[in-house]
């Protein structure tokens, strides 16, 4: 079996398209949420990309290519980039592995408030394996080209998937992450109808998300795009490219009780399934980006099942979410996040755990309050939990 190593990162983000930007701009603690939509009758507030689409489509390319699509292929074009990987290498080798919870939300809203012809191209703007067909059009990719969507875990699973592909030589270069644009008015409809999005009050938009406080009500959407380049260690060697991380360990399981309500032991056995990949104690463990969505229920059990796996180890466990300041992206959340993790292995360093004035004593995790050097920082992980049970945990050494 292969060693998997990250060797290239590219985002289109809330915090901007420079990875090390982005991860700059969350360790000073600030927050991309801005209010969206004010015409709504509830206030909302969403993390929203700048993104001019003219620097990566022409206009002819532009037709039938939904915003999800064209963040992808941004992303993926600046990880590409990033590990210069496909200078020297058969694209029937190379996989595209993605994950999207909700695909063209931009394209089916139109369709659906359209009051005359509807856009020829609306199907294939929306359907969610579009961002996946996009970037290996754009890059000729031939290799095993794969679409996830599992709701929050969705770019998680296609990383741990893609780490799969490379791990047992069934590829040699995988571009592996996610991407989700659902700001559009029926979406946010929608999620205040289930009232799990935090309320946004005058002027507090910025806090509203407020992951493991005791006074957390919720969280806010996000959109964007991640992607990671994996590849083995062998062949970053052998090209002299440089190893951002050692991707060591996943860990992929269901809770199988609820479709919306979370489950300790499903995540239980995601962690544990991960440190073993990784041949890691959960000693051995010196951070967690949490999935951390700052609803009640969900980070409660998000903390039983860190208590059930880390033991008296916990204490020593940092642990911060970062949805609270580039929001929920929803079937991007696992690769924006697993980005951030790997940029605190590779500069030692732990993102904080924004907006929590006072951390709900009854979780008993060791937040970070604001970013901090982390010395000796030898391994990471990211956890994504997902609406349909499904959980994904991925775990990062220091390469």
């Amino acid at each position: 079996m292969n060693t998997v190593v990250v060797s290239g990162l590219g985002v289109v983000s809330p915090h901007g398209h420079d990875a090390g930007g982005m991860f700059a701009a969350l360790l000073r603690g600030e927050s991309a949420i801005q209010p969206i939509y004010p015409e709504l009758a509830r206030a909302a507030a969403a993390g929203r990309v700048e993104f001019d689409e003219t620097r990566w489509f022409s206009k002819l390319q532009l037709a039938g290519v939904d915003r999800v699509s064209q963040l992808a292929v941004a992303a993926a074009d600046l990880a590409l980039r990033d590990a210069n990987a496909l200078t020297d290498v058969d694209l029937e080798r190379v996989g595209v592995f993605v994950g999207c919870g909700m695909g063209g939300a931009a394209a089916l809203e139109g369709a659906y408030r359209s009051t005359g012809r509807v856009p020829p191209l609306t199907i294939p703007a929306f359907m969610p394996n579009a961002p996946a067909a996009h970037i290996a059009m754009r890059h000729g990719i031939h290799g095993p080209v794969l679409t996830y969507s599992v709701a929050c875990a969705s770019s998680a699973v296609a990383i741990a998937e893609a780490a799969k592909a490379v791990a047992c030589g069934d590829v040699d270069v995988a571009v592996a992450g996610g991407s989700e644009a659902l700001l559009v008015p029926g979406v946010l409809l929608a999620w205040q109808a289930m009232m799990t999005l935090a309320p946004v009050l005058p002027g507090e938009a910025g806090r509203a998300c407020r992951p493991f406080a005791a006074d957390r009500a919720g969280f806010v959407l996000g959109e964007g795009a991640a992607f990671i380049v994996l590849e083995s260690a062998e062949r970053v060697r052998a090209r002299a490219a440089r190893p951002y991380a050692r991707l060591a360990g996943w860990g992929l399981t269901c809770d199988a009780t609820h479709l919306t309500k979370p489950d300790a032991h499903g995540q239980e056995r995601a962690l544990r399934q991960a440190l073993r990949v990784a041949g890691l104690q959960a000693a051995d463990v010196g951070y967690c980006n949490a999935h951390g969505t700052a609803t009640t229920i969900g980070d409660a059990v998000e903390a039983n099942a860190l208590r059930s796996v880390w033991g008296a180890a916990l204490d020593d466990l940092r642990v911060s979410s970062t949805k609270g300041l580039h929001g929920h992206l929803l079937g991007a959340a696992g690769a924006l996040e697993a980005v951030v993790t790997v940029l605190a292995l590779h500069h030692q360093q732990l993102p904080p755990n924004a907006n929590c004035a006072v951390p709900d004593p009854a979780l008993g995790l060791n937040l970070v309050p604001s970013g901090q050097a982390a010395p000796g920082l030898q391994a990471a992980i990211s956890s994504s939990f997902a609406f349909g049970g499904t959980n994904a945990v991925l775990a990062f050494q220091r390469s």
